[in-house]
């Protein structure tokens, strides 16, 4: 393996997006793991993480390394679409995947919001407030563009439902472009 060329310009940042992918890879499987235990309400969906967290073989683990791996993807991803950026790597030839790549970051800072409001616990609640803030600034359209969103101006059923069917939609988006 030693005896192989490797061309000079070939560095770390090279691996940035494969590295990316399966931090998205292992936030599929931890996440599919821990659907089977939460509780999709308003009531007990903070409960739910907490059994996760104390009662489940290995749910504690299961959850961190969901947790970890999420902000391991948003900072990969960060890392990979800069030096691409400073590299002039969206020129011709590549826009379409320099498209692809600002798509998948805007996708992955996404999954931040939605990762953070499921649990139902406070940092959770204001993520929700913080990110329909930013609509409700817009004249004339912020109460429909909310209510769009997230299902009511205020937290309720209807908006922990909505992000948790963005969470599921969003790996389905990220997935398709990441074949790409």
């Amino acid at each position: 393996m030693t005896s192989k060329y490797v061309p000079p310009h070939v560095n770390i940042f090279y691996c940035l997006g494969g590295i990316t992918i399966t931090c998205f890879l292992v936030q599929v499987a931890t996440g599919f793991a821990m659907t089977f235990y939460y509780r999709l309400t308003v009531t007990k969906a903070f409960a739910s993480v907490q059994y996760i967290m104390t009662e489940v073989n290995f749910g504690w683990l299961i959850r961190s390394v969901h947790r970890w791996s999420a902000s391991m993807m948003v900072l990969m991803m960060i890392l990979h679409v800069f030096p691409v950026y400073l590299t002039g790597g969206f020129n011709k030839r590549r826009e379409l995947t320099w498209v692809i790549d600002v798509v998948l970051a805007v996708l992955t800072a996404s999954f931040g919001v939605t990762g953070y409001s499921l649990p139902q616990d406070q940092i959770g609640y204001w993520a929700i407030k913080i990110v329909t803030s930013v609509p409700e600034a817009i004249p004339v359209i912020k109460s429909p563009l909310v209510e769009l969103l997230c299902g009511s101006t205020s937290v309720r059923q209807s908006t922990l439902t909505i992000i948790y069917d963005y969470s599921r939609e969003e790996e389905y988006l990220v997935g398709a472009n990441m074949d790409y």
